[in-house]
């Protein structure tokens, strides 16, 4: 499918991390997604209940977020893309976590993760 609808840079603050630091000093999170969803529909009526609305998406990301501290982006991100297939309508879903600001001495760089399922 062709069709895609992207959410990206959606911010929280979170405690995830293996580190002390990270779990007390917390870091912000940016997340994409990336729905594979018909918008045909949606292009033609021009009307919201034909597509995905990205601001429960996005609202859901946000929660999942925040919600449970978890020891890694991986399973963060794992977290997003279960429930992004589980509760909309896409065949595919591809996530992309990053960690903007880990309390990591000596870190240079910006740590990721990518996950991508499908129906």
């Amino acid at each position: 499918m062709a069709d895609k609808l992207l959410l990206e840079d959606v911010r929280f603050y979170g405690r995830h991390g293996l580190t002390r630091a990270e779990q007390v000093v917390g870091a912000w999170f940016s997340v994409d997604v990336e729905l594979a969803v018909d918008l045909t529909s949606a292009m033609v009526s021009d009307q919201v209940s034909a597509t995905i609305d990205y601001g429960l998406v996005a609202r859901r990301i946000v929660e999942i977020g925040t919600k449970n501290r978890v020891n890694l982006i991986e399973r963060l991100a794992g977290m997003i893309v279960e429930a992004m297939l589980r509760e909309f309508p896409a065949q595919q879903v591809r996530v992309r976590v990053r960690k903007l600001t880990p309390p990591l001495e000596g870190l240079v760089g910006t740590p990721a993760v990518e996950l991508v399922r499908s129906r």
